[in-house]
């Protein structure tokens, strides 16, 4: 048994057996660097303690009117998830790797997998993944294994915190990555499928992109495949309720966000990565794979089939060992959408899309506001140029309480005055008046 120092003396001693003091293990970090002092209050008693955190958490805006999007959404989340997801019996088991144990959280992955191949129009998917963005990368790297290339092009209306998390995962890998400039909040058709050439081993877009703009990239899926390409495409899942999938447009791998799915948005996660496939490629999908089998006498049941994961095989030869699968978020995602049902879903995803529409005709007729892209069909997101500094804006209009925008300027040059407006079905039309009415004394 380990030897454990639980007290400054022993700690003493055992660097004295070794010949170290403290500042030796720590010599390789710049004294200016170093905390002095941490500072520690304290102990506080319990009831001294929650009157502290309440006191705190009294300083966070929690009641501002969100009609902020990029990638992340404020949806209706029905009391019935939470209901559900809440069971003992769904929370406690991380792992099924007893199927004559899990065979309830197996359904559940496999009916996960399941709706998430009819949104996307795809053959297979795993059992999900940490985040929207890391799919994308996994994605990618997935396609460079199929195609054995190492050129990606990506353009910048794909969501540029996913594009900042694939620049940093590939930082020291020997991976060509391009990105191509946008045309007018679309992408540049003929520039992108001109850089598609024989070292090409993925074409990485988004639809609806990362300004709202809705296209359709069946004849880029057209020019990846005559070179040898893969074409992998985020999608907003909401979305897919009412849009052409990627599916149908040629995609080879779909990744995205499952977070408008029944996910609260939660200061930030935890979120759920979607990613589906077609069946040709389901052995090179990272992470795990639940199947429907039957046993000895013919009853129907569930297992793991493949699990190409590094704790699983060699870490040489596994696909990945990042793809962490959020279990809990792929059932909250199950569960809302079997509430919902097909129909209900086309439903939310129409009133998100009809509710932007009336969004953008009410802001556009403030004096001096216009809109970015002119003539771009969109779905539920738009961006709007503003006759001042976008930042400014969303910063007094938080002020009024309204969580007005996602200012653009941050990732995109020239668009200081640019702010990204996202609208779902919980916003109503006085809410919407009202923001027009506060951007437009704010101005």
């Amino acid at each position: 048994m380990p030897y454990i120092a639980n007290t400054d003396q022993q700690r003493q001693k055992m660097l004295a057996d070794i010949g170290l003091t403290m500042d030796d293990l720590f010599a390789d970090i710049p004294d200016d660097l170093r905390i002095k002092d941490l500072k520690i209050p304290n102990g506080l008693s319990e009831q001294q303690l929650r009157s502290r955190f309440s006191a705190l958490s009294g300083k966070n805006a929690i009641d501002l009117t969100l009609f902020l999007g990029g990638g992340f959404y404020d949806h209706f989340i029905p009391a019935a998830v939470s209901a559900i997801t809440s069971r003992s019996e769904f929370y406690t088991a991380y792992t099924p790797y007893q199927p004559e144990l899990s065979q309830g959280t197996l359904q559940a992955i496999y009916e996960y997998q399941s709706l998430i191949c009819r949104l996307t129009n795809m053959e297979a998917s795993n059992a999900s993944m940490y985040d929207g963005g890391t799919a994308m990368y996994e994605a990618m790297m997935m396609a460079l294994r199929i195609t054995r290339r190492n050129k990606v092009i990506i353009g910048d209306s794909v969501n540029p915190i996913y594009r900042v998390m694939i620049h940093s995962y590939t930082r020291n890998l020997s991976i060509d990555l391009v990105e191509t400039k946008n045309d007018n909040g679309s992408i540049n058709r003929q520039s992108l499928i001109d850089s598609i050439d024989n070292d090409t081993g993925a074409v990485i877009l988004q639809n609806p992109n990362f300004f709202g703009i809705i296209d359709d990239y069946t004849d880029i899926a057209e020019a990846c495949h005559a070179k040898g390409a893969l074409l992998i495409m985020s999608a907003y899942p909401i979305s897919l309720g009412i849009l052409k999938t990627p599916g149908e447009m040629g995609a080879d791998i779909v990744t995205g966000e499952g977070q408008s799915l029944g996910l609260p948005m939660s200061f930030g996660g935890p979120y759920l990565g979607f990613m589906a496939t077609r069946k040709k490629y389901a052995r090179k999908l990272p992470g795990r794979i639940a199947g429907r089998t039957t046993d000895t006498t013919g009853k129907d049941g569930f297992v793991l089939t493949l699990q190409a994961r590094e704790q699983h095989i060699r870490r040489d030869k596994a696909t990945s060992n990042i793809c962490s699968n959020e279990a809990l978020c792929a059932l909250n995602a199950l569960v809302y959408s079997s509430l919902l049902g097909k129909q209900g879903l086309k439903e939310v995803a129409q009133l998100c899309a009809d509710k932007a529409c009336f969004a953008y005709e009410k802001l556009t007729a403030i004096p001096s506001v216009y809109p970015r892209f002119h003539a771009k069909p969109f779905y539920n997101e738009f961006v709007l140029d503003l006759p001042c500094d976008a930042a400014d804006v969303v910063g007094r209009l938080i002020e009024k309480g309204y969580a007005a925008g996602f200012p653009l300027s941050r990732y995109y040059d020239g668009m200081e005055n640019s702010m990204l407006i996202a609208v779902t079905e919980k916003r109503t039309k006085q809410e919407i008046s009202m923001l027009a009415e506060a951007l437009e004394a704010v101005l």
